[in-house]
């Protein structure tokens, strides 16, 4: 060190700088980085430089309130790009630090160990892509593991990236992280992003008009006065409960309500909430859009934070099999793994509640649960660990009934549901219409003679009100005579009285 010292002050001497540059040179062999060192070595000889922060083995106790500190901490304002555009209002950037995550490196590491344990070996960027990070955010972590011996090197590829193994001792705490929790998946998302994210994505914000309306219903026969009132109720973003008669299309109006709305939002994989990590995206209830452009390199920078998924609104239906614990944060005590409630997973879209009054749960159960969030907007979950939190309560709730409302709720409810619209009978001429449109879809010909016989016979004469239901299963059993007795597909009419025979028998 005093010869460096000496050779910095006595710059203009030529001996002086000869020395500084063979001194320089062994400082450069000595460090690994010399000209003729291989970057694709099978076996690295020496270990990466110890980080200076990363000192102190950590806890599972201490990885989770690094995890919770960083949660905590004010979310930068720069994890979302602003599109402008109603179809997808913004695109999560990918973070440039684990701060600009919001996760703590002690979450991170956890995350790893778990995966290496259950995986057994895998390379940098393999682990990157489970965790849904970039590697270069992974790298650091990596070399310190490395350093600590809690991982070895297994080998390395041209890429410089290096095969990751657990060592003994590196297993002994993977196992200690494994009692917490299972979960090694895409890294979470905080609350406070998610939270952001919602309100960007908002339907209050989205505001359809009357060709979102036509363009979301294009398949459907509605009556133009039963249009008139649903644009208004769709437009608020509230909630609204449609009833009537069965069969007259409640629930296929409810489902394409969605549609009015933009196409895609983005929602995270997973979110922390006060150190917990819940699951949010459900390949079963969430249609996920491909977001990854063609001819990319998987070593490619990706263009988006790949711990969000870009899928279309949510329509999320919950019928008769509605009970409380879905409402609920449940988790699995095998995994320690907790899966959102169902409000949660249709934010930014629709929850249908399909035949409301029919449920397990009682209706007043129900309604004293959600009295509070469809006029604040916003809930209460009940974490495992104890706490309460606050999250959004943001979608478009449609209760379908096939009862009077106000048979099953009180006024204090009812006022907070402004819009109750009736979904009637269909006229005669729309009656037929639907016919005529069906007819083509199913793959019989069109006989407006057949479907007078019909009327006649057996809706005038019976007294029998119609629906819009009818049409479509008449069809279908006309279909299925025909194609079992391999007859050619007419629509004749000793065809649709043995339809009505069967169709009509007990109603």
């Amino acid at each position: 060190m005093t010869g460096l010292t000496s050779a910095l002050a006595g710059g203009n001497s030529s001996g002086d700088s000869a020395k500084l540059d063979e001194l320089l040179q062994r400082i450069n062999q000595l460090a690994g980085n010399s000209p003729g060192a291989s970057a694709g070595a099978e076996v690295v000889a020496a270990p990466p430089a110890k980080p200076a922060a990363s000192a102190s083995l950590p806890e599972p106790n201490a990885a989770a309130t690094s995890a919770s500190q960083a949660v905590n901490n004010k979310v930068p304002q720069s994890f979302a790009k602003i599109t402008g555009d109603s179809e997808e209002p913004f695109i999560p950037n990918v973070p440039g630090s684990l701060r600009e995550a919001g996760i703590g490196e002690g979450l991170v590491e956890e995350l790893i160990m778990r995966y290496l344990l259950s995986k057994g070996e895998a390379p940098g960027r393999m682990i990157a892509d489970q965790i849904k990070l970039p590697f270069r955010l992974l790298e650091p972590i990596l070399n310190r593991l490395k350093y600590e011996q809690m991982t070895a090197y297994r080998g390395a590829n041209s890429l410089h990236d290096y095969t990751h193994i657990l060592t003994d001792q590196g297993m002994d705490r993977a196992r200690r992280y494994l009692l917490r929790t299972t979960y090694f998946g895409a890294a979470p998302v905080p609350l406070e992003q998610y939270c952001q994210a919602v309100k960007m994505q908002s339907v209050e914000g989205q505001s359809p008009g009357p060709q979102d309306l036509a363009r979301a219903f294009k398949d459907l026969l509605i009556d133009r006065k039963m249009f008139g009132r649903l644009g208004p109720a769709i437009n608020s973003g509230k909630g609204m409960f449609l009833y009537g008669y069965p069969g007259n299309g409640k629930t296929s109006i409810a489902e394409r309500v969605t549609q009015a709305f933009g196409k895609y939002i983005w929602i995270p994989r997973s979110i922390i909430i006060e150190g917990e990590i819940m699951r949010l995206f459900d390949p079963l209830m969430h249609q996920e859009e491909d977001s990854t452009p063609a001819n990319v390199s998987p070593f490619e920078e990706s263009k988006f934070d790949k711990r969000w998924v870009r899928v279309r609104r949510p329509t999320i239906v919950a019928g008769g099999e509605l009970t409380m614990d879905m409402l609920e944060v449940r988790k699995d005590h095998t995994t320690n793994i907790s899966e959102a409630p169902l409000q949660l997973k249709s934010n930014c879209g629709v929850l249908l509640i399909d035949d409301f009054g029919r449920q397990k749960m009682r209706v007043d159960e129900l309604l004293n649960r959600w009295i509070v969030p469809l006029e604040k907007r916003y809930d209460y979950l009940n974490l495992c660990s104890g706490k309460k939190t606050q999250v959004p309560f943001d979608q478009l709730v449609i209760f379908s009934t096939n009862l009077q409302p106000k048979d099953l709720v009180d006024d204090a409810f009812l006022r907070r549901i402004p819009y109750k619209i009736e979904v009637p009978n269909p006229s005669e001429e729309a009656f037929r219409k639907l016919f005529e449109i069906m007819c083509p879809k199913i793959g019989l010909p069109y006989q407006p003679e057949s479907i007078n016989y019909l009327v006649e016979k057996h809706y005038r004469a019976n007294g029998r009100p119609f629906r819009n239901c009818h049409p479509r299963d008449l069809l279908l059993q006309v279909r299925n005579y025909c194609l079992y007795h391999k007859y050619p597909l007419e629509l004749r009419i000793d065809y649709l009285d043995f339809a009505c025979e069967n169709y009509f028998s007990i109603m």
